[in-house]
């Protein structure tokens, strides 16, 4: 409880009009779960040259700054170093900004267990000038629920930027150009009186991106970036003119936002495992009969796996052999919760565990091992896990074809 408190105060302490969040999850690419020689977190570009304009200094070659870097979380105080690698400008090849001088494994930051974790960090700006420190702050899951309660959800290879005035200017992002991105005209009118529920968002994310001549991988990780877009989209077209008329009230003001929030959290928690689902039935795995989805596993006990193979009745059925079930659990980020689907579907000893975390630590990852839990990952993000692991992941594709086997 003292830590949620603390990361309450500390969330109240830097919201303030000249500080400007960063807000991502670390990658095992960020830290040194992955064995590079460029471990930190990063960035983009663009943020950076904007907190540091003294980098965009015209005729100065790999400029960079040294600044303060307070990881409040853990009492971890360091000087950081920005650079701004520019040599492409002088025949080179290289454009792009870093942070760099963070410590080694000894920072919370590069510490591999801390892969998958939400981290925010809070730049103190002064008015063009170059932010003389930023402040940081490394989340467990119950602290990064209350950030995202805060900003909205943050999805794995995704970041947030966001300052206390971004709720008084508007809670959705300017538009972006997609082809998901529906425009005002496109959205069914029906959507502008009642926001839709995530089924019927994810019904029009398969009507624009079908992709059924595509492995169930690629559908899977192209389908969940369309349907982001689509709900942005809606988000903006309904929720953007309400916010520039203005609010008479503070409550007025709290009460759209807390609905716009929670809104968010609502599509992130049933999002993946919806399409999931779609993707087993297109398929060809029959629910009812090849899965259940959210089933009751145990009677009485209120256990309700994700998806149980071939069905619950063969799961309840104790003549039905163990070794011909299989239980899967969704989870966007598994770097805590992986520990909540161990007594799910006691019969099953092996729980495969489907997440889009970028990578896991060897520690992380040989505690799942022991405890039972198979990670299943997108193809498309195997090589974001240390060289170590990637050998034991299995995609998507591949756990549906283990599943196809045991009805046959």
């Amino acid at each position: 409880m003292d830590a949620m408190v603390n990361i309450i105060d500390w969330m109240d302490e830097h919201s303030q009009l000249h500080v400007v969040w960063y807000v991502k999850r670390l990658a095992a690419n960020d830290t040194m779960a992955s064995g590079g020689h460029q471990a930190g977190p990063y960035i983009s570009k663009d943020f950076l040259l904007k907190v540091f304009p003294s980098l965009t200094e015209p005729g100065a070659e790999n400029p960079d700054k040294k600044f303060e870097l307070r990881i409040d979380s853990h009492a971890d105080v360091r000087e950081v170093r920005a650079v701004y690698y520019n040599n492409k400008f002088r025949g080179g090849t290289r454009d792009e900004a870093r942070l760099t001088k963070f410590g080694g494994s000894n920072s919370p930051l590069l510490d591999p267990d801390s892969t998958g974790a939400l981290v925010v960090f809070a730049f103190h700006r002064i008015e063009n000038s170059d932010a003389l420190v930023c402040h940081a702050w490394v989340c467990d899951d119950d602290e990064a629920d209350l950030v995202e309660e805060r900003i909205g959800t943050i999805e794995p290879g995704k970041w947030r930027i966001w300052n206390i005035g971004d709720d008084k200017r508007g809670l959705a992002p300017s538009s972006m150009d997609s082809s998901c991105w529906l425009k005002t005209y496109e959205i069914p009118a029906t959507w502008a009186t009642k926001f839709p529920d995530v089924d019927e968002i994810i019904r029009k994310t398969i009507e624009l991106r079908a992709d059924h001549d595509k492995t169930p991988d690629v559908r899977l990780m192209r389908r969940r970036e369309c349907e982001f877009e689509i709900f942005r989209s809606i988000e903006e077209a309904i929720e953007l003119p309400t916010i520039r008329q203005g609010f008479t009230t503070i409550s007025e003001f709290i009460g759209c936002a807390q609905t716009i929030l929670q809104r968010r959290k609502v599509r992130s928690g049933r999002s993946l495992e919806l399409h999931i689902r779609k993707i087993f039935i297109e398929e060809q795995l029959h629910e009812g009969s090849d899965f259940s989805y959210q089933p009751e596993s145990d009677v009485g006990t209120g256990k309700r796996p994700d998806f149980l193979f071939p069905s619950q009745a063969a799961y309840q059925d104790i003549s039905f052999p163990a070794n011909r079930l299989r239980m899967l659990a969704v989870k966007t980020t598994c770097r805590d919760r992986w520990r909540q689907i161990i007594n799910e579907a006691s019969r099953i000893r092996k729980k495969h565990l489907l997440t889009l975390q970028e990578g896991v630590s060897e520690k992380q990852f040989q505690e799942m091992t022991e405890a039972g839990v198979q990670l299943v990952v997108p193809a498309q993000l195997k090589n974001a896990y240390p060289a170590t692991i990637q050998q034991h992941l299995q995609t998507l594709e591949s756990f549906i074809g283990d599943v196809r086997l045991l009805s046959a």
